[in-house]
C-alpha cells in the first residue's frame, strides 16, 4: 500500500493489472460547513465541485509523471484540464453533519486512475487542442466560482460573527450554485466528446439543455449544443445554436468556424463555409483548423491554388503541422502532381507518424502512378495504425487486384464488406475481380449488390452486361449497356459493346449505329471501327469493313484480330495474296485462326 499525504486526501496502490500499468484509487474528502444566507444545497453544491477539482489536482501528479506530458509544454492549468479529460470523479458519499457551533455537509469523491491506458488517452487529448482548450475554459470557470464561493463564505462568517443581515447574499450563493451545476453537467457533456464527436449526441444534449437552462447567456454552452445536433445530422438546429452563440458573444470565434464546418462538410455549401471561416480566422489568427477547413472548401470548389495558399499560411504558422502538409498533398494529387503531393505525404508523417490517413493517400498516390508494391506497404501501416480502416482494406485490394494477386484483393474486399457492408464500390470491385478470375456469376452476384445500393451506378450495369455478354446472354447485356448509356449517355464503350451483341444477335444495323455513336464519342476508339468492320462484313460489304479495319489498325498497329478480319475479307473478295499477308501478320501478333483456316484449305502456305 502507497499513501499520499495530503489534506484529506489518500491515494491507495492497488494490484497490477498487468505487467504494464495498475489501477490506482484517489479518494478525497471536503467537510463543508454551512449557516447564515448559505442554504444546505448551496453548501453541498460548492462542496461537490470543490472536492472534484481537488482530487483531480492530486491526481494530476499521474498526468505530470507520464513520458508524454515531460515532451511536451503543459502548464500547471493544462495538467488540470488533462486530468479533467481523462479522469472521471465520482460522489462516493454525502452525509450531514452537526458539531456544538456549526452545521456542514461531509463530500468524499474517488478517482479510478488506471495507469495502463493513462498515457493513451493524454495523449489522444494533447493532440485534441481545441477540446483541451475547452477543458481549459470550464476549469477556469469553475475556480473563478468556487472563489466567489469562498469570499461570499467569508463574507458570510463575518455578518454572522457581528450578528448582522447576511440577507443581501442570499441570491450571490444562489448564483453563484447555478453557475457550478451548469458547469457541473457541461463538464458531463465535454466527458462524452471523442475527437469529432459525441459517443452519445442525445445524452449531450440533454446535459447542455440542461446548463442553459440554469444559464442562459452562455455562448460556450449554444456552440456545444450545435455541435451535439451536427453529430445527430440535425443541421438546421445545429446552425440556430451556433446563431445563438454568436449573437451572445459575436466575437467567439469558435461557432464560426462550426457553422462553417456544417455548411461546407455537411451541406456542400462551400461559398457560406469560406464566410464563416474567414471570420473565425479574423477573431482568431492562429485557429489552425479554420485554415484547413477553408482551404478544404477551395479545393471542393476547385480553387485550387487559394487552398494552397490557406495550408501555405498554415505551414507558415505552425511548420510542424501535420494536417497542413496532408491537405497540401491531397490537393497536389487533384492537380495531377503526384510527386509533390507525396513529398508533402512523407512531411505529415514525420510530423505525426501514427496518422493512418495519411498513409492511405499516399499509398492511394502510389497507386496513381502505378507503384502497387510500394502503395500496399502503406495500406499496411494504414491498418496496423487503424485496424478498422474500411478505406484502406479496399484501396489494398485494389492494388492487389492491380498486381494480378486476384485471392489476397478478394480477402481485403471481404473485410471491408464485413466492416461497411453499404458500399457500393467494394462490391463493384470485387465483382471485378471475380471477372479477372473468371467467376462470372459471382462477379454479377456483386454487381447486382453494387446495383441495390446504388440504382444509378452506370458502371456497375456496364460490368454486368459484360459478363452477361461472355456468357452468351446476349439480351440481357443489351439491357444493361440501355441502363448504363441511359445513365451515362456519353460513354463509348457502352456503345461499342452494345453493339457488339447486337452483332452476335445478327443485328448488324443496329450494331453499325451503336459504332457509329462509339466513334463520334471516342474517334480514336480503334476496336469500335474493328467492330463496324465485323458488322459490314456480316452485311457483305467487304469494302465498307476492309476501310474499317484499315483504320483500326492505323490507330492500333498491333492489333491481331483487324488483321486477321481483314485478311478474310480480302479472301472473300477473292484477294488471296492480300488476304494470306494479313493471316500471317495476324498470327505473328498472336492470333492464328485465319492462317491456320487458310492452311488446311491450301490457300495460304
Amino acid at each position: 500500500m502507497k499513501t499520499i499525504l495530503a489534506t484529506f486526501l489518500t491515494v491507495l496502490l492497488l494490484l497490477p493489472v498487468s505487467s504494464f500499468g495498475e489501477i490506482q484509487t484517489v479518494t478525497h474528502t471536503v467537510k463543508q460547513s454551512f449557516g447564515g444566507s448559505q442554504s444546505p444545497d448551496d453548501a453541498r453544491i460548492s462542496a461537490v465541485a470543490k472536492a472534484k477539482r481537488e482530487a483531480l489536482e492530486m491526481a494530476g501528479t499521474y498526468i505530470e509523471s507520464l513520458t508524454v506530458v515531460k515532451n511536451s509544454q503543459v502548464d500547471k492549468d493544462e495538467i488540470l484540464a488533462l486530468a479533467a479529460g481523462v479522469l472521471k470523479a465520482e460522489v462516493v458519499s454525502q452525509k450531514n453533519y452537526a458539531s456544538e457551533d456549526a452545521f456542514g455537509i461531509d463530500v468524499v469523491v474517488k478517482i479510478v486512475v488506471d495507469t495502463s491506458v493513462l498515457e493513451e488517452r493524454v495523449k489522444k487529448l494533447l493532440q485534441d487542442k481545441a477540446h483541451l482548450t475547452q477543458l481549459k475554459e470550464a476549469q477556469k470557470r469553475e475556480k473563478e466560482l468556487l472563489q466567489k464561493v469562498a469570499q461570499l463564505e467569508k463574507e458570510n462568517r463575518m455578518l454572522t460573527a457581528k450578528k448582522q443581515s447576511t440577507k443581501k447574499l442570499k441570491k450571490q450563493f444562489q448564483q453563484a450554485s447555478r453557475g457550478l451545476t451548469a458547469e457541473d453537467w457541461f463538464n458531463q457533456a465535454l466527458a462524452l466528446w471523442d475527437g469529432e464527436k459525441y459517443t452519445d449526441p442525445i445524452k449531450a444534449i440533454e446535459y447542455l439543455n440542461n446548463a442553459i437552462k440554469l444559464q442562459p447567456d452562455n455562448a460556450v454552452f449554444y456552440n456545444n449544443l450545435g455541435l451535439a445536433y451536427s453529430n445527430l445530422g440535425q443541421y438546421q438546429r445545429s446552425t440556430d445554436d451556433f446563431n445563438e452563440a454568436i449573437r451572445l458573444k459575436p466575437d467567439y470565434a469558435e461557432p464560426y468556424y462550426n457553422r462553417g464546418r456544417v455548411y461546407g462538410k455537411e451541406l456542400g455549401q462551400y461559398q457560406r463555409a469560406i464566410g464563416d471561416y474567414n471570420e473565425a480566422i479574423r477573431l482568431k489568427p492562429d485557429l489552425a483548423y479554420a485554415y484547413i477547413m477553408r482551404g478544404l472548401a477551395y479545393k471542393n470548389l476547385g480553387q485550387y491554388q487559394h487552398a494552397i495558399e490557406d495550408f501555405n499560411e498554415l505551414i507558415r504558422i505552425k511548420p510542424d503541422y501535420a494536417m497542413a502538409y496532408s491537405s497540401r498533398g491531397d490537393v497536389y494529387g487533384d492537380l495531377g502532381q503526384p510527386q509533390r503531393a507525396i513529398e508533402d505525404y512523407n512531411k505529415a508523417i514525420r510530423f505525426q507518424p501514427d496518422d493512418a490517413a495519411t498513409y492511405n493517400n499516399r499509398g492511394l498516390t502510389y497507386a496513381s502512378l502505378g507503384q502497387y508494391q510500394r502503395s500496399t506497404d502503406d495500406f499496411n501501416e494504414a491498418i496496423r495504425l487503424k485496424p478498422d480502416f474500411v478505406d484502406a482494406y479496399h484501396n489494398r485490394g485494389s492494388a492487389y487486384a492491380n498486381l494480378g494477386q486476384y485471392q489476397r484483393a478478394i480477402e481485403d474486399f471481404n473485410e471491408a464488406i464485413r466492416l461497411k457492408p453499404y458500399l457500393s464500390e467494394t462490391y463493384y470491385n470485387r465483382g471485378f475481380t471475380y471477372t479477372n478470375l473468371g467467376q462470372y456469376q459471382r462477379a454479377i452476384e456483386d454487381y447486382n449488390e453494387a446495383i441495390r445500393l446504388k440504382p444509378d451506378y452506370a458502371g456497375a450495369y456496364y460490368n454486368r452486361g459484360l459478363m452477361y455478354a461472355d456468357l452468351g446472354q446476349y439480351q440481357r447485356a443489351i439491357e444493361d449497356y440501355n441502363e448504363a448509356i441511359r445513365l451515362k449517355p456519353d460513354d463509348a464503350k457502352a456503345y461499342n459493346n452494345r453493339g457488339t451483341a447486337y452483332g452476335n444477335l445478327r443485328q448488324y444495323q443496329r450494331a453499325i449505329e451503336d459504332c457509329n455513336e462509339a466513334i463520334r464519342l471516342k474517334p480514336d476508339d480503334a476496336m469500335a471501327y474493328n467492330n463496324r468492320g465485323l458488322a459490314y462484313k456480316n452485311l457483305g460489304e467487304y469494302q465498307r469493313a476492309i476501310e474499317d479495319y484499315n483504320e483500326a489498325i492505323r490507330l492500333k498497329p498491333d492489333l491481331a484480330g483487324a488483321y486477321g478480319n481483314r485478311g478474310l475479307a480480302y479472301l472473300m473478295q477473292g484477294k488471296i495474296n492480300l488476304g494470306c499477308r494479313d493471316a500471317h501478320k495476324a498470327c505473328a501478333l498472336g492470333n492464328c485462326n485465319l492462317l491456320e483456316l487458310t492452311k488446311s484449305k491450301g490457300s495460304c502456305r
